[in-house]
């Protein structure tokens, strides 16, 4: 009840003098409107990026590649003749991997895709084997997918992106329609569910065929990768081990030679991702925090002020009974509620901000409960903090002295 009498009384004094207590919190209504903008917004890329990651590298499977991460021009010098991918080293993965269920081999590529009059350009082409189906990054919502005898066979079908449908047929039915891509003729066997888009860009303008045709309309030297995909999601990490031991046997290393080739999973690039924006989180936070010491400070000389003001009002509650404890309580609850206040303010408008930036532009935008949490929490602690020596000011004055100013 004391806290709530103390609250009390601080919201009588700020109301009672609004202007200057919204320009004692501008500071902290500023920099809390920074933070949950710049907060939301990250929060809704990195979800926007996992997602993304999740649903193309695969949660399930991991990948090989040709070269593993590199991070410099010497790094990359040094594995640059790395051996391309072959047949035989997905051959050696189902071979010698007992806890391998499928591995596809695939390539990518760029081309344009035509229908009668109208054509879409620079379209993902995708080649794969006829494991392609094991995985969960490909799907059918309508048709369905390529059957393993149908790319095995190398036959003229695709799979085509809900982008790439929607633009070249609009509300006729895809299935069965022919279509060219980079000049030769495919039919629609299946359309994927749509993904969305990501910074403006549509994940959905892909087409997926054999990877026998895909050579032929690219050629053979395209680079090739394998995604693998563990008989249990538990054992990914043995079932990675063994895909390299397999490797290393089918290209006769020897046990001094390092790798000449990459594994990554979707956590590979999750952590990839995570640890290049740590850095530019933190920097953005730490720039945009600076201003809350500077509200602190304000909030601290406009309590010095407060505490001048209304010394007579001190005197006359400590004369009448007042102990230290309960003039620390009050000036320290009007420091904290009044700080509070520019954070909720803050929040809302930073919340405000950051939906309106994802409403008109590509940018995501996402507010999590826990930056809210922190949004006000800190705002309290910089009032707790910057209010304690203008609170300790007030309890010790002399009611004597005090009473007898003017």
């Amino acid at each position: 009840m004391q806290f709530l009498e103390s609250a009390g009384v601080a919201l009588e004094a700020i109301w009672s003098a609004k202007l200057r207590s919204f320009m004692t919190v501008l500071g902290n209504i500023v920099a809390v409107t920074s933070i949950i903008a710049v907060v939301s917004l990250i929060q809704g890329l990195n979800a926007s990026v996992q997602d993304i990651i999740l649903s193309e590298a695969g949660a399930d499977s991991f990948n090989v590649q040709q070269f593993p991460l590199t991070f410099s021009e010497e790094e990359f010098e040094s594995v640059r003749y790395n051996p391309r991918l072959t047949i035989d080293d997905a051959r050696a993965i189902r071979r010698r991997s007992s806890l391998v269920s499928a591995v596809m081999m695939d390539a990518m590529g760029n081309g344009q895709v035509t229908y009668r009059d109208k054509s879409v350009d620079n379209v993902q082409i995708q080649g794969v084997t006829a494991e392609f189906g094991s995985f969960s990054t490909f799907d059918a919502e309508l048709g369905r997918l390529m059957s393993p005898i149908e790319v095995e066979r190398s036959r003229p079908v695709v799979l085509v992106g809900w982008d790439i449908a929607d633009r070249l047929f609009g509300g006729i039915d895809p299935l069965d329609k022919t279509i060219q891509v980079e000049g030769v003729h495919f039919r629609i066997v299946g359309v994927s569910a749509k993904r969305g888009a990501f910074l403006g860009r549509s994940r959905d303008a892909f087409v997926v065929m054999p990877l026998g045709q895909f050579q032929q309309i690219f050629g053979s030297r395209r680079q090739i990768s394998l995604t693998v995909k563990p008989r249990d999601l538990s054992q990914i990490s043995a079932a990675m081990e063994e895909a390299t031991t397999a490797l290393r046997v089918a290209r006769r290393l020897r046990p001094r030679q390092r790798d000449n080739f990459g594994l990554f999973t979707s956590e590979t690039f999750l952590n990839l991702y995570q640890e290049a924006t740590r850095g530019i989180f933190m920097v953005l936070v730490g720039v945009v925090a600076l201003s809350l010491v500077v509200g602190g400070i304000v909030i601290m000389n406009i309590m010095l002020m407060v505490v001048s003001e209304r010394t007579r009002e001190i005197g006359l509650r400590k004369a009448l009974g007042a102990r230290r404890s309960d003039i620390m309580a009050q000036m320290l609850t009007e420091s904290v509620v009044l700080s509070m206040l520019g954070g909720v303010i803050g929040t809302s408008l930073g919340g405000g901000i950051a939906f309106a930036i994802s409403s008109f532009t590509p940018v995501p935008a996402a507010i999590e409960v826990w930056s809210v949490a922190l949004g006000i929490g800190i705002t309290a602690a910089v009032g707790l903090f910057f209010g304690l020596y203008p609170a300790m000011r007030a309890a010790a004055l002399d009611p004597i002295e005090a009473l007898r100013r003017e």
